[in-house]
C-alpha cells in the first residue's frame, strides 16, 4: 500500500494540532489549580512508599467506612471519586500502586519493596466546586495528582551541584574524621592519602578504593543509621551498578599538593581522573535527576522517621537533622501565580510529617510534632519568612497497632498491641515517652529509647482502605484548597 505525500504531510498536521491541544489544555489546568504536583520527599526508610500507597488507597476506594473526616471535600459531599490515570511522561516507569497494595493484602500482610528507582502515579480526583470560579462553569470538575517517587539516598546528591571536587571532598572529610565515622574511615583514608595524585592513573586501584568507600557508606547507613550519605548512588546505583561514573571518592590532602598543579592536572592522572568523575557524575547523574524531577513540583510533604533515630543514638538523631535541612536547601519555594505555575512552578506550602505515629501511644503524637519541628526549625523560619505556607503534624500512613489502656501496678497506663517485625509475635507493650524537643545530654546517656517497629496486623482486600492515622490531614493540607 502507498501513500502520498499529501497524506503524509496531512498525518503531520494531524499529529503537530492534536500535541499543541494536549499542551494547550495542560496550559488551561494549570492555569485555573486543576493540576497539582506533588513532592513526596523523605530520606531511606522514611515510609515514602507506604504513604503514596495510602495515599492513593485512600482515594481510590473511598466508601462509607473511609476515615477522611478532615478532608473538607468528603466532610463537605463535595467528594465524587477519583482514580488512576495515565501519565504524560512515558519514558519513567508507573509507580506499582497494585505491586504494593497487594503487600497489604497478603496473609500475613507485609510492608512493600522499598523505592529503588523512579517512578510516577497520576490521579485524576473529580469533585463539586464550591468556592472557586469554576463552580459557575461546571457542576463538576476534576483535579488532577501527579506524585513521583523516587529513592530517598538520590535525595542527598542534589547539593553536590553547588559543590567542586576539591569543596566536596573537604565536607566529607569533615564528616569521616569525627565520630561516629572516624574509627571505621581511618583505614580507608591512610590508604587514600597514599597514592600519588600527579601520577598516571591506575584505574584498577581507584575502583578499589572506590569499592572501600561504598562499603563504608553501607556500613554507616545501615549499621549506625546515619543519613548524611553521599553519593547517594553509590549504594542504590540501579542501571549504574559497575560504571566507571561511580568509581571515584573524596581526596584528603589537598592542604598538601600544589593548587596551580592539581587546576592543571590532566584527566590522565589520578587526582584528575577523581576530578573528572566527580564533574561526570554530577553533569549526567544529579543535573539531569534534578531537572527532570525537582524543578515542577509545587507541593510538597517531608516524611521524616525520628523514632529510629532516637533509637540509635545521639549521633544517627545529629545526623537526620543535617541531612533533612541538607535536602530541602534543594527544592524551589515561593509564592505561586498564575505566571509560575504556568512556567515556572514553585512549592508553596509544605508539610512536615512525623511518621510511625501508630508506634507510640495517642498521647505521644504531640510530643513527636514538636520534636519533629524543632529538628526543623532554622529551615521551617526561613520558608515562613519566604511567604511560604508550613504545617508539621504525626502521622501513619498505615496504622499497625491498636491503643488501649492496661493496669500497671495499680494504675491505668497506655499501651500499644501489634506485631513485633523482628519475629513476628504479638506483643502489648508501653513504647515509652518521646521527647517534645531535643534530648539533653543527660537523656542520651541514659539511653532511654527503645522503639519497637511493627508490622501491619491485618489483611486488606483490594476493594478497602488501609487503616490510617492522620492521612486525611495531610490531604487537606496539601490539596483541600486546590478542591474548595
Amino acid at each position: 500500500m502507498k501513500f502520498s505525500k499529501k497524506s503524509s504531510r496531512s498525518n503531520v498536521l494531524t499529529e503537530s494540532l492534536s500535541s499543541l491541544k494536549q499542551q494547550a489544555n495542560g496550559l488551561l489546568t494549570k492555569a485555573l489549580d486543576q493540576h497539582v504536583t506533588l513532592a513526596v520527599t523523605g530520606l531511606s526508610r522514611s515510609g515514602k512508599t507506604a504513604f503514596i500507597t495510602s495515599l492513593v488507597n485512600q482515594l481510590v476506594n473511598h466508601n462509607k467506612q473511609s476515615q477522611l473526616a478532615f478532608f473538607e471535600p468528603v466532610y463537605q459531599q463535595r467528594f465524587i471519586a477519583a482514580k488512576r490515570v495515565a501519565q504524560h511522561e512515558l519514558h519513567i516507569p508507573r509507580f506499582d500502586y497494585q505491586g504494593a497494595l497487594s503487600s497489604f493484602t497478603e496473609h500475613p500482610p507485609q510492608w512493600p519493596t522499598p523505592t529503588k528507582g523512579i517512578s510516577q502515579i497520576k490521579l485524576a480526583i473529580r469533585y463539586q466546586p464550591q468556592q472557586s470560579l469554576l463552580k459557575y462553569a461546571a457542576d463538576m470538575t476534576t483535579l488532577y495528582l501527579n506524585i513521583t517517587d523516587y529513592p530517598g539516598e538520590w535525595l542527598l546528591d542534589l547539593p553536590m551541584l553547588e559543590q567542586t571536587y576539591e569543596e566536596w571532598s573537604g565536607h566529607m572529610l569533615t564528616l569521616l574524621e569525627k565520630e561516629p565515622r572516624a574509627e571505621r574511615a581511618k583505614p580507608f583514608l591512610d590508604k587514600v592519602k597514599s597514592i600519588e595524585p600527579f601520577a598516571e592513573a591506575d584505574d584498577s586501584l581507584l575502583a578499589e578504593l572506590a569499592g572501600e568507600y561504598t562499603e563504608l557508606l553501607h556500613y554507616y547507613r545501615e549499621q549506625l543509621g546515619l543519613s548524611v550519605i553521599q553519593p547517594g548512588r553509590f549504594i542504590l546505583p540501579g542501571e549504574l551498578s559497575g560504571a566507571p561514573l561511580l568509581q571515584f571518592f573524596p581526596y584528603p590532602s589537598f592542604e598538601r599538593i600544589d593548587g596551580n598543579e592539581y587546576q592543571n592536572a590532566a584527566s590522565t592522572t589520578n587526582i584528575g581522573m577523581l576530578r573528572a568523575r566527580f564533574i561526570e557524575y554530577k553533569e549526567r547523574v544529579v543535573k539531569r535527576f534534578y531537572q527532570d524531577y525537582f524543578k515542577h513540583f509545587d507541593r510538597q510533604i517531608v516524611l521524616a522517621d525520628c523514632l529510629t533515630p532516637l533509637n540509635q543514638g545521639q549521633h544517627s538523631f545529629a545526623d537526620l537533622q543535617d541531612a533533612t535541612n541538607l535536602v530541602l536547601t534543594s527544592f524551589r519555594y515561593g509564592k505561586s501565580n498564575i505566571l509560575s505555575r504556568l512556567f515556572a512552578p514553585k512549592i508553596d506550602k509544605l508539610l512536615f510529617a512525623a511518621t510511625k505515629a501508630d508506634h507510640i501511644t495517642p498521647e505521644q503524637h504531640q510530643p513527636l510534632t514538636q520534636l519533629l519541628g524543632q529538628l526543623v526549625h532554622s529551615t521551617k523560619q526561613e520558608l515562613q519568612y519566604q511567604g511560604i505556607e508550613t504545617e508539621t503534624i504525626a502521622l501513619a500512613s498505615v496504622n499497625t497497632t491498636k491503643a488501649g489502656k492496661s493496669q500497671y501496678q495499680g494504675k491505668q497506663v497506655p499501651v500499644l498491641q501489634g506485631r513485633r517485625i523482628t519475629d513476628d509475635k504479638l506483643i502489648t507493650l508501653f513504647p515509652g515517652t518521646v521527647p517534645g524537643q531535643l534530648p539533653s545530654a543527660e537523656q542520651w546517656q541514659d539511653n532511654s529509647f527503645n522503639y519497637v517497629s511493627f508490622a501491619p496486623q491485618t489483611s486488606i482486600s483490594p476493594q478497602q482502605t488501609l487503616p490510617h492515622i492522620r492521612v486525611d490531614q495531610a490531604l487537606q493540607f496539601l490539596i483541600g484548597d486546590k478542591m474548595a
